[in-house]
C-alpha cells in the first residue's frame, strides 16, 4: 500500500465523515447532532472532490449541507419534542455492538482490498456539469421532473400534517 497524498486525504475526510456520524447518533442536543451531520456532508463533498466530481461535491455543500441542514432545523424549532432520554444500556451490550462494529468494518475492508476493479481510460471527469446537464434534461427529464413533484407533494403533506396537530393541541 502506498502513501499518497490523496490516500491520506481520503483518509482524513472518511474519518471525519464517520466520526460525524457516530457523533450524530451518540449527542444529546439536536443542534450538535445538526452539526455533526453538518460535518459528514461537507468530509462527503470533499471525497467527491478527490473523485473529480466537483459539480456533485458544489451540489453536496449547497443542498444537503445548506438547505437540507436549515429545513431540519426549521422542523425541529417549529415542532413540538419532548427531550426524554433513553435508559442507559449496558456495558456488555456495548462491547458487543462495538465488536460488531469492528467486525463489519474488517470485513468491507477485506471485501474492498481484495477486489480487482479493471482500470479503464475514461472522459467522465471532463466537463462532468455538461455531461451531467445534457444526460438529466434530455434521457431524464421525466423522472427528474416527477421527484420535483413528489418533493412538491411532501412538503405540502407536511404543512397539513403540522396544521392539523396544532389544531388538535388548541382544542384540547
Amino acid at each position: 500500500m502506498t502513501f499518497s497524498g490523496e490516500f491520506l486525504a481520503f483518509m482524513g475526510l472518511a474519518l471525519v465523515a464517520v466520526i460525524g456520524g457516530v457523533l450524530l447518533l451518540n449527542l444529546n442536543k439536536v443542534v450538535h447532532m445538526v452539526v455533526a451531520l453538518i460535518f459528514t456532508f461537507v468530509a462527503i463533498a470533499g471525497i467527491y472532490v478527490l473523485l473529480s466530481a466537483e459539480f456533485v461535491a458544489a451540489v453536496q455543500i449547497l443542498i444537503y449541507s445548506g438547505a437540507i441542514t436549515i429545513i431540519m432545523l426549521f422542523g425541529i424549532m417549529l415542532t413540538k419534542h419532548d427531550d426524554e432520554s433513553e435508559p442507559k444500556t449496558g456495558r456488555l451490550r456495548k462491547f458487543l455492538l462495538f465488536l460488531g462494529v469492528i467486525g463489519f468494518a474488517f470485513t468491507v475492508y477485506i471485501g474492498i482490498y481484495n477486489f480487482n476493479i479493471e482500470q479503464v481510460p475514461t472522459t467522465l471527469h471532463e466537463n462532468n456539469t455538461m455531461q451531467i446537464g445534457k444526460a438529466l434534461y434530455s434521457k431524464w427529464v421525466i423522472p427528474f421532473e416527477l421527484t420535483s413533484v413528489l418533493l412538491l407533494v411532501a412538503l405540502v403533506g407536511a404543512i397539513v400534517l403540522a396544521k392539523k396537530d396544532k389544531k388538535e393541541a388548541d382544542d384540547e
